[in-house]
């Protein structure tokens, strides 16, 4: 499975959703301090499920 981990996401997740033998980018390593839209836009572009544990989400989600 394919995973967009936002920088929010604790690493001891991203670390076992890898080694379970997922695909996971993690913000923190690629383009930390990104705004939400810009994590939400490339998780749609690369078709991952976006895991976070930033609230705000819930309102971008909604519009």
């Amino acid at each position: 499975m394919k995973f967009l981990a936002d920088e929010s996401v604790d690493r001891q997740i991203v670390d076992r959703l890898r080694s379970d033998g997922n695909f996971v980018w993690y913000i923190a390593e690629m383009k930390r301090g990104i705004s939400d839209d810009a994590v939400l836009d490339m998780a749609n572009r690369k078709k991952a499920l976006l895991l976070t544990a930033d609230k705000d989400f819930g309102e971008i989600v909604f519009r």
